[in-house]
């Protein structure tokens, strides 16, 4: 923790000089909107993390299972857009107006500062290796988090991104490591800037950082909103649900494509992580017109099935009637004309199944 640039960087005081201007900093630490909700004792502290050192069934898919379809790097010519690919988890790449987007790109086997520290990757591979990816407009980062912001990735995008965009005080890190200043765009929630026709906003999420055990809340989290004059699309980054997505869509209008946490979570922190149920209704109050689960399908983080996250909320958009995809990795992705058939690829024993015939609960788990 003292050498190691995995780790990061602590602010200095001219970064707490400026985080003071924000209105979510209280002079030591950001905070969220909302106060932690009271947790059931029955199911947090210690019993909580003896479920997670006991572990649970199927965490983990049969190899072969996960497999990332290639992305040939001539596919990824400049298109007017927008598609997507997902690389599994939170990381995907955006192409559109002509411009290519990464977001969260973690390019490592394991989420965590040492590869003894965490479970590999479910695909062994990602769809394409990062030098092979094209020139890269702009890099999007949630949070700082290991699962999020990818020291290895950021090393590889040094030579070929333009900017980082990145939460109030992730960019301590990004210096650090190299990235010029000039180079990082820093928001606060609810602040806004452009890039040509792109209007890009940093909404608020329900969530915490740190890269230490010790030292949290020293920069902030968020989900990231971008719209053009004919398509928006909004990443909520980790967060638990509250208020903050119908005021989103409130400030911000309904939503095209939302690409919204849906994983990696427990009862002892849902305050912090959605519940898969919670991810649709995220969905329907950001009026969005399609969703798309992400922060699933790449790397082991809490004791759930690797599966269960997309039975859950396939059934529950299925029930509420609202528009999901759910691709495999490397697979493109058009967002104006999303497919309109789910094809449950993480349970071999089900076959395709069209939205209109509306599954419940059971024809999944």
């Amino acid at each position: 923790m003292l050498f190691s640039s995995q780790f990061g960087s602590r602010p200095s005081d001219d970064d707490r000089h400026r985080f003071k201007q924000s209105r979510y900093y209280n002079g030591s630490t950001f905070a969220n909107l909302s106060p932690p909700a009271p947790r059931d004792p029955e199911v947090g502290g210690w019993k909580a993390v003896w479920q997670f050192l006991r572990g649970t069934p199927n965490r983990r898919p049969d190899k072969g299972t996960v497999a990332a379809i290639p992305i040939q790097p001539e596919a990824l010519a400049p298109i007017e857009g927008p598609q997507l690919y997902w690389f599994g988890h939170s990381s995907f790449m955006l192409q559109w107006h002509q411009r290519n987007f990464l977001f969260d790109p973690v390019f490592a086997d394991v989420a965590a500062p040492h590869p003894w520290l965490g479970s590999k990757r479910y695909s062994g591979r990602l769809p394409i290796q990062p030098g092979d990816l094209p020139h890269i407009d702009a890099v999007f980062i949630s949070h700082d988090h290991y699962d999020h912001l990818d020291l290895t990735a950021i090393r590889q995008l040094a030579g070929k991104t333009e900017r980082f965009y990145v939460p109030l005080g992730v960019g301590t890190h990004l210096r650090g490591w190299g990235i010029e200043p000039s180079r990082i765009v820093e928001l606060d929630w609810w602040e806004g800037t452009s890039l040509n026709e792109l209007a890009i906003t940093l909404t608020p999420a329900q969530h915490f950082s740190g890269r230490r055990p010790t030292g949290q809340n020293q920069s902030l989290w968020g989900g990231w909103h971008l719209k053009s004059d004919d398509f928006s699309l909004f990443f909520s980054g980790d967060t638990g649900y509250s208020p903050h997505f119908t005021e989103i869509r409130q400030r911000l209008g309904a939503v095209d494509f939302a690409l919204l946490e849906c994983g990696q979570y427990n009862p002892a922190w849902a305050d912090i992580h959605m519940m898969p149920e919670e991810t649709v209704k995220a969905a329907r109050d950001l009026e969005a017109g399609v969703m798309m689960p992400v922060h699933w399908g790449a790397f082991t983080l809490s004791i759930h099935a690797w599966n269960e996250p997309a039975q859950r909320v396939v059934a529950e958009a299925q029930k509420q009637n609202q528009a999901i995809v759910v691709p495999r990795i490397g697979e493109r992705l058009d967002l104006i004309s999303p497919p309109t058939t789910i094809r449950p690829w993480w349970d071999v024993r089900q076959q395709s199944i069209t939205a209109q015939e509306a599954p419940g609960a059971s024809d999944y788990v």
